[in-house]
């Protein structure tokens, strides 16, 4: 049926209870006493993803430019208010911890990341993005052919929340998909007993890529069960969690999550999180800062959290939005944006060029950067793994890491 494990893991997981990592139900099934746990010391790449079209223009700001003031308008961010950064750029004011994290040498922003012929579409261009693969649809992810190469165990990768992202989709395994919150699960003794029966079951067919995904979805429930249900309950009784200043919007959790597994000593080599709104075809201005603040407090949480781990934060969305604002004091779809890479081993500061803001495509920005090379320096540095072994075509990496 051309079905794997590991697609019934990323497709079905979250109605057999979104890998199953809260108040466990089935906990006669396993010893709690001895978690699944490895060294904290290996690099960890955790990959944040900006659904909607992030405003990179309002986020690196060339705001003393008159193609910039004039395009946006009301919608500009006035000179004296954003955080100064170079080369006749600045950050978004909301951006704090992140001009914090540049100033120490711990962030690399490359410019003009984009893609040749880029789509407006959202979902087209965000698969691209997530595919590794511009030329044509692919049902795999650059990270998921990672994962198709190197093993099956199911802690390699983990995404957060209840779907496992494009990105982290091979052809025969996936990562597992995790919830932030409680998610209830029958505990009559007939569905206990059927999973064992389903553990139980050979290894071949159909029947033996469910039981297989039964077993892999215990074991990140061993691993992350504890885990889960403690950020539950320092959030239930208002104490603080193991986050310092712990951001509360969308993605703060989702990092919270991440932080505690990576603490607890977890295997997994990578991690998806999200965060969504950035459509801001509409009164832009104040929803965009807002979700800034929330990005920006999210991973100034995160890094005190982990600390001087070899830990790397890729930010990015599937596209820019265009120069001119528009009608309804919001932008629309464009190409061209800025990447975040942020850690203690990045090599900080610029890296590519800054897209002219008057030599445009049909109003929107000419990428200078080819998003895989991005990719190609991550899985070199981070995930340590050759990039032929993800993108066909592997451009030359950018220089963002230390040796």
């Amino acid at each position: 049926m051309g079905i794997t494990r590991r697609q019934v893991l990323a497709g079905g997981i979250a109605a057999v209870g979104t890998a199953a990592v809260v108040r466990n139900p089935f906990a006669s099934l396993l010893d709690h006493s001895t978690p699944a746990t490895s060294s904290t010391d290996h690099p960890v790449l955790v990959l944040v993803t900006l659904y909607g079209g992030n405003d990179g223009l309002n986020t690196v700001i060339p705001a003393a430019a008159g193609a910039y003031l004039s395009g946006r308008g009301d919608l500009a961010v006035p000179a004296d208010q954003v955080l100064t950064i170079g080369d006749g750029l600045g950050l978004h004011p909301n951006l704090k911890a992140m001009k914090r994290l540049w100033d120490a040498g711990q962030v690399a922003i490359v410019r003009g990341v984009g893609y040749p012929n880029p789509n407006r579409s959202h979902f087209r261009s965000m698969d691209i993005w997530q595919s590794g693969v511009p030329e044509r649809a692919v049902a795999t992810g650059w990270l998921g052919r990672w994962l198709d190469r190197t093993g099956t165990d199911p802690l390699r990768a983990i995404a957060i929340g209840p779907t496992v992202p494009l990105a982290l989709r091979g052809e025969k395994v996936a990562a597992s998909a995790v919830p932030v919150g409680s998610v209830a699960l029958p505990v009559s003794a007939p569905v206990a007993d059927a999973y064992r029966a389903m553990m139980g079951v050979g290894s071949s067919g159909l029947a033996g890529s469910v039981a297989r995904t039964g077993t892999d979805l215990l074991t990140v429930e061993r691993a992350l069960g504890r885990i889960v249900d403690g950020a539950r309950a320092s959030e239930d009784e208002g104490s603080a969690t193991n986050l310092e200043g712990r951001a509360q919007g969308a993605l703060g959790p989702q990092l919270d999550l991440v932080a505690r597994a990576i603490a607890a000593g977890l295997p997994t080599r990578v991690y998806a999180v999200s965060l969504g709104g950035f459509d801001t075809h509409a009164n832009e201005k104040d929803a965009h800062a807002q979700l800034l603040a929330d990005l920006d407090g999210a991973v100034d949480a995160f890094t005190k959290a982990v600390g001087g781990r070899p830990v790397t934060v890729l930010v990015h969305s599937e596209f820019g939005r265009r120069v001119a604002v528009n009608g309804s004091g919001g932008t629309d779809h464009g190409a061209a944006a800025p990447v975040f890479v942020i850690g203690p081993r990045v090599r900080g500061g610029f890296h590519g060029d800054e897209p002219s803001l008057t030599d445009l495509d049909d109003g929107d920005l000419k990428h200078t950067t080819d998003y895989r090379s991005i990719y190609a320096s991550v899985l070199g540095n981070v995930v340590g793994v050759d990039p032929s072994v993800a993108l066909a075509k592997a451009p030359t990496a950018l220089p963002l890491f230390r040796s």
